[in-house]
């Protein structure tokens, strides 16, 4: 079997699934091409798991202070060729198209009659799951984005459809420091972040950003550019877990039994329907904005249990090897045998 897998490149968290899932199709030894989309080339890191990859254009969002600038996400999407990168990769030789939300090889896959099987976090909000803030729009953008023959969704809880647990691969916890915070809000002006941790000096955060902030930093606060092994490290070592509401980095804070305060992306539909889950399973506090009051109720909350997620990468590959693509409600059962959720989950959902 040969396989070409798409990646969605704007966020962390696409790629971070990827990763898992490279290593368990190298342990199967599974042919397959990489493609990542959404960023530009030289802004890609750590990618030396993917061999030889290939990376397009695609389409992005455009964010600023926290939010999705609608209007500038239109005109930079307007621009992209990615019509012309849809028609010009050529899947002869694959037998199949593995998609993490990833529009160029989704549309390739669809125009030339290449199976298409989605393995994404939006696949699963296609089901009824928790969401707020749903329009026709987003509803939409899950069906139309990057279309798929057959979706595979994962999330934090079934919630009684055939979705995968989330794919999860974390350093292993080195104790819980209660007053250090691992800081990760990629969306959010650095100098705001500084001045929003810059009161609260009783404890340590370590914030890593792609920008530096232009004033002085206090000395309690540690800025760091971002470096996927450090950041898991830390993850591993601190006690509480500050970012947007991405779907990867909630798994791995409940993962690790650190708890999560999250602030969503605004107008990224996918982070508030995050929110929603989160919400109902009582599994993170949230703030719509950078929010004092929250923050220091936060900081005093007890950490949660770790929750001890299966290998979904392994099991995912040898169903997929088998080819009875058609049938993930076995696959998506057995998995979720192996997982003890917390008892107020059970209670909620």
């Amino acid at each position: 079997m040969k396989i070409l897998y798409g990646v969605q490149g704007t966020g962390n968290g696409h790629i971070s699934r990827a990763r898992v899932m490279s290593k368990a199709l190298k342990h199967q030894n599974v042919d397959v091409d990489f493609l990542f989309s959404g960023r530009t080339p030289q802004h890609y890191f750590d990618m030396q798991c993917f061999g030889d990859y290939q990376t397009r254009n695609g389409m992005t969002f455009v964010t600023e202070n926290g939010r999705v600038n609608t209007v500038k996400t239109a005109q930079c999407n307007l621009k992209t060729p990615i019509l012309s990168e849809i028609k010009q990769l050529d899947l002869t030789g694959y037998d199949l198209v593995l998609n993490d939300f990833e529009p160029v090889s989704a549309w390739a896959a669809k125009q030339q009659n290449v199976p298409s099987i989605a393995i994404s976090h939006q696949a699963a909000l296609q089901h009824p799951v928790p969401k707020q803030g749903n329009s026709w729009f987003n509803e939409f953008l899950l069906n139309h984005f990057a279309p798929v023959d057959i979706g595979l969704g994962c999330h934090w809880h079934h919630f009684g459809f055939p979705i995968l647990p989330p794919f999860v691969e974390v350093s292993s916890n080195k104790g819980d420091h209660s007053h250090q915070i691992l800081v990760y809000l990629p969306f959010e002006d650095a100098d705001r972040i500084a001045a929003f941790l810059a009161p609260f000096d009783q404890y340590h955060f370590f914030v890593y950003h792609s920008a530096k902030p232009l004033k002085k930093l206090a000395d309690h606060i540690h800025w760091h550019g971002f470096n996927r092994e450090g950041f898991k490290q830390r993850m591993a070592q601190c006690g509480g877990v500050i970012g947007n509401a991405g779907f990867e980095l909630a798994s791995e804070a409940m993962t690790l039994g650190k708890k999560l305060l999250v602030k969503p992306l605004q107008g990224q539909f996918e982070q508030s329907a995050n929110v929603a889950a989160l919400q109902l399973l009582a599994a993170a506090e949230s703030m719509q904005t950078l929010d004092t009051m929250v923050f220091k109720r936060w900081l005093k909350s007890p950490s949660p249990k770790p929750i001890a997620y299966p290998q979904v990468g392994d099991a995912l590959v040898e169903w997929l090897t088998m080819g009875d693509w058609h049938q993930p409600q076995d696959l998506c059962k057995r998995l979720w045998s192996q997982v003890e959720l917390p008892e107020n989950w059970h209670k909620r959902q």
